[in-house]
């Protein structure tokens, strides 16, 4: 099991990324915002490739499942943090951390 702490703790650690305000989430960001924090604490959004998404939803329904929107159609994934360890929770934030930092095309 993930906290809201914890993601704080780990996306902060990831060289560049700030934490600011993003409508109703705290929202991490290294070139692009590439993680939301929801204000309950209790879940995720994290910003992977349609095919990432695709795995991890096949993989661990239980931690992540698609947003039910056009943002969840390119690749936006959310994460039950009470599902998840703090391994994986890394590894997904690392994941997220890579699109964010990337240049666009």
């Amino acid at each position: 099991m993930a906290t809201a702490t914890d993601v704080r703790k780990l996306a902060l650690g990831l060289e560049g990324t700030t934490e600011q305000a993003h409508f109703d989430r705290a929202a991490f960001k290294v070139r692009r915002i590439y993680a939301t924090l929801a204000a309950d604490g209790k879940s995720m959004n994290l910003n992977l490739t349609p095919e990432e998404q695709e795995f991890k939803t096949m993989l661990a329904p239980e931690i992540f499942s698609q947003i039910p929107n056009k943002w969840g159609l390119s690749g936006w994934t959310a994460v039950d943090l009470k599902a998840i360890g703090k391994a994986e929770l890394r590894a997904a934030l690392e994941m997220a951390w890579e699109h964010g930092r990337a240049k666009r095309p």
